[in-house]
């Protein structure tokens, strides 16, 4: 018999004038992930799918910066938001 996999999501906050990394600000499994989703497509911001992180960020405690150890990982997401918002920006400039 197959486990059925939990669902989880984290939500992070970077303020460059601020915070010296990322922050995590939620996080959840289940219907507060589910509310965690929901809340992120009601103010349209991207949403990332990445189980090996989602463990790692689980881990953590809400409303700290993540560690150096995770720079790497978070960095790839904050690029993908980048990425994103520029395809976008560029999208509406057409």
């Amino acid at each position: 018999m197959e486990k059925q996999k939990i669902q989880k999501a984290a939500a992070l906050k970077y303020d460059l004038e601020k915070d010296s990394a990322p922050k995590l600000i939620a996080k959840g499994q289940e219907q507060v992930a589910k509310n965690i989703i929901k809340i992120a497509k009601e103010n349209e911001l991207p949403i990332k799918k990445d189980e090996d992180l989602i463990e790692l960020l689980s881990k953590l405690d809400i409303d700290k910066e993540i560690p150096a150890s995770m720079y790497k990982a978070v960095a790839e997401i904050f690029s993908f938001i980048y990425d994103l918002t520029k395809k976008n920006k560029d999208n509406n400039e057409k």
